[in-house]
């Protein structure tokens, strides 16, 4: 029979994004403590673990004082209470919770849910709430989940035609093809379609997401399957056509 599998608090921290001391911090408190520990006395994690870990960083993503987080998963505290605070809270943040609804309706009823995806949910929690909330205002990312909301079917297919795209422009990346050349403008126009789509002619929005490409390219690139350096330069010398310098940032 396969063996569960188990993570050294190092490698949980690298898969959630989240550091050994906050791991070691809420396992002091007793809210997320390791369902074993080796020999040596190092803590061993199990998948029940990263659901708990999951429940913990959900609840402090709500504002839930860390106190508050250990009496509500270990059944002390008032319900009426919990019920209170959360109101309050929830009434504070309505902006993030409605940014994040798209994200966990997608886990809310799936079956199967694997330990991966409590990994991967947590890791977007962590990188993308940070990343995002560094570049767009709350007015802007307000009126983002709205529209996700009231365009679901027209945003799922946005965000479905960027990897394709992505990889077209690769392919002609590694092919040698000349950017200012027929395919490569048809490619950029493309481009430019999808990032219209986004930000509709708003200027604040199209400042914020290439602020946020520009000095997130890397984590954008490993996490989300976001475009290369090599490949904004090809749409940015697509873009400008053949008798323009390139700008380095796909318009």
């Amino acid at each position: 029979m396969e063996q569960p599998r188990t993570w050294r608090i190092g490698e949980l921290a690298r898969a959630t994004g989240l550091t050994v001391r906050t791991l070691h911090h809420w396992d002091h408190l007793g809210l997320v403590t390791p369902s074993g520990r080796t020999a040596a006395g190092h803590r061993r994690y199990e998948d029940r673990d990263v659901e708990r870990l999951y429940e913990v960083l959900a609840l402090r993503r709500l504002g839930v004082p860390l106190a508050t987080v250990g009496k509500l998963l270990g059944g002390t505290a008032s319900v009426d209470d919990v019920l209170r605070q959360h109101l309050r809270l929830v009434d504070e943040q309505l902006v993030a919770l409605r940014r994040l609804r798209a994200g966990l309706g997608a886990m809310v009823g799936a079956r199967p849910r694997s330990t991966a995806d409590f990994l991967s949910l947590i890791r977007e929690v962590v990188v993308v709430d940070e990343i995002v909330e560094k570049h767009f205002t709350a007015e802007q990312l307000a009126g983002l989940a709205e529209r996700r909301e009231r365009e679901a079917g027209q945003v799922a297919a946005v965000e479905a035609a960027w990897p394709d795209l992505i990889a077209r422009v690769q392919a002609a990346v590694d092919a040698g093809t000349d950017p200012t050349g027929e395919q490569g403008r048809a490619l950029a126009a493309e481009w430019a379609e999808l990032l219209e789509r986004f930000h509709r002619g708003d200027d604040g929005l199209r400042r914020s997401l290439y602020a946020m490409q520009a000095e997130n390219a890397d984590t954008i690139r490993r996490e989300h399957g976001g475009p290369s350096a090599e490949q904004i330069a090809f749409i940015a010398a697509a873009s400008a056509g053949p008798d323009a310098p390139v700008t380095g940032g796909a318009s």
